[in-house]
């Protein structure tokens, strides 16, 4: 009697997790066709900061050669 109680409870447990892993497959397949929108945030924001990165990055170094070419100028050795 033991074996069939152990055989049902087995293929109870087995019919069990196969559904579970029916419903995660499902809800993967379901999920994958839409991209979630806070990616979408995130990417927009990353190409956002890193035009403001790059524009910043511009202008110091336009400040930079202006910098070095008046220290130039300064440290020259005058009559």
């Amino acid at each position: 009697m033991n074996h069939l109680l152990f055989s049902f409870v087995a293929l109870s447990l087995a019919q069990e997790r196969a559904e579970e892993a029916s419903r995660d497959r499902l809800a993967a397949l379901a999920v994958a066709g839409n991209p979630s929108s806070p990616s979408l945030l995130r990417r927009a924001l990353a190409r956002g900061f890193a035009a403001f990165s790059r524009g910043s990055a511009s202008v110091v170094r336009r400040l930079d050669s202006c910098i070095a070419d008046d220290l130039g100028r300064a440290l020259a050795p005058t009559e």
